[in-house]
C-alpha cells in the first residue's frame, strides 16, 4: 500500500521527472481537461451589452436653475482609478456632449454611481453648478 500512497504523493506534488510515463499521463490529463471542458461549467460567457465603440448618453435628470443633475453613461469613461481623474473625465465628457456647457465654466459638485443588479457601475449621476 506504500506504493499507492507514494504514487498519489508524487502526482499531487508533481515530483515525477519529465519523460516518465506518470508525467506524460498527468500532462495529457491536464490538456484533456483544458481543451474539452465545456465553457458553461465555469459560467464564462461573453459579455452582452453596449459595444465599447458606441458613444454613451448624457441625459438631463433635474434642473434647479443654477444647478443641474445629469446621468452620464459609464461606457464613455475609462474605469475610474481615482476621484480627481474621474471628475476631470466627467468634466470633459459633459463639455463634449452638451452644447450648453461647451466652452463654459461649470463645477461638478457631486458624483453618484448608478449600479445594475450585479453591482456594476453603468452610469454616473452628476450634479453640475454653473
Amino acid at each position: 500500500m506504500a506504493g499507492f500512497g507514494q504514487f498519489f504523493y508524487k502526482t499531487f506534488f508533481w515530483a515525477y521527472e519529465r519523460g516518465t510515463w506518470p508525467y506524460d499521463v498527468a500532462v495529457a490529463l491536464i490538456l484533456v481537461f483544458v481543451l474539452l471542458t465545456p465553457r458553461t461549467w465555469f459560467h464564462d460567457q461573453p459579455q452582452m451589452g453596449v459595444p465599447a465603440n458606441t458613444p454613451g448618453e448624457v441625459v438631463l435628470v433635474r434642473d434647479n436653475g443654477a444647478s443641474r443633475t445629469y446621468k452620464v453613461d459609464a461606457s464613455i469613461l475609462a474605469p475610474p482609478e481615482q476621484t480627481p481623474l474621474l471628475e476631470n473625465e466627467l468634466h470633459n465628457a459633459l463639455q463634449k456632449s452638451l452644447p450648453e456647457l461647451n466652452n463654459k465654466r461649470f463645477t461638478i459638485t457631486r458624483i453618484d454611481p448608478v449600479r445594475d443588479e450585479q453591482g456594476t457601475v453603468v452610469a454616473y449621476q452628476v450634479d453640475v453648478q454653473r
